[in-house]
């Protein structure tokens, strides 16, 4: 399990998260109410995943965010997940936008309440994933353009699913077809898309990615 840095300004919420994170196995290593002690405690504690709320003091605005990218830049490894009360595109973006777009994560704050997928969430991020809230991933295919628009529908489909963490074998299930025919599509998608063909993990980063920001 984890080690984690945990950053909420509302000690009700940071005391519940901590409880729930320790109940399902990860230590929480340390806590920060401000992005400066974020920045101290993952200087000073090395830990596995950063899981951090955007808004915090001073301004409320996003410190959190701008303590994450920052600390991304210093450590391209570092897994970060960011909770956020609100859909915000251009936060989103930032933060897929840092180092590979790997290990990051994305999630509205009411993903909390749905504990398995939150907790999932934070051990697919430690270990590499990019993860984004459905509701997130809704918005900013709002905003998609060209060269997506080469996808079919479909091809569009098994892409969505894939931001949002799925494997294979669960956009399949989504979608009711086989985890072969899931395959097909997502070779189809990287032709399209004119990606490299570098290893299958970074090809389905990047395929994400470019969805995303599309």
């Amino acid at each position: 399990m984890s080690r984690i840095v945990l950053a909420e300004d509302s000690v009700l919420l940071r005391d519940g998260l901590k409880g729930l994170l320790e109940r399902f196995g990860h230590q929480v290593v340390a806590e920060a109410g401000t992005a400066g002690e974020l920045t101290a405690a993952v200087a000073e504690h090395r830990p596995d995943i950063v899981v951090t709320d955007v808004r915090m003091p001073p301004g409320f605005s996003d410190e959190g965010l701008r303590a994450a990218l920052e600390l991304r830049e210093r450590q391209p490894e570092l897994p970060i997940l960011v909770l956020s009360q609100y859909v915000q595109r251009a936060y989103a973006e930032e933060l897929l936008d840092s180092s590979d777009g790997t290990s990051v994560g994305y999630l509205l704050k009411e993903r909390i309440g749905h504990v398995e997928e939150f907790v999932d969430a934070v051990r697919r991020v430690a270990e590499g994933a990019t993860v984004v809230d459905p509701e997130v991933v809704r918005q900013l295919l709002r905003h998609r353009r060209a060269p997506l628009s080469r996808l079919t529908p479909r091809e569009q489909e098994v892409l969505a699913l894939m931001a949002e963490g799925r494997s294979n074998a669960a956009v399949g299930a989504a979608l009711h077809v086989s985890e072969g025919t899931v395959s097909k599509h997502f070779g189809s998608i990287l032709t399209k898309l004119d990606l490299s063909l570098t290893d299958a993990t970074n090809r389905r980063v990047l395929a994400v990615l470019a969805y995303l920001r599309g």
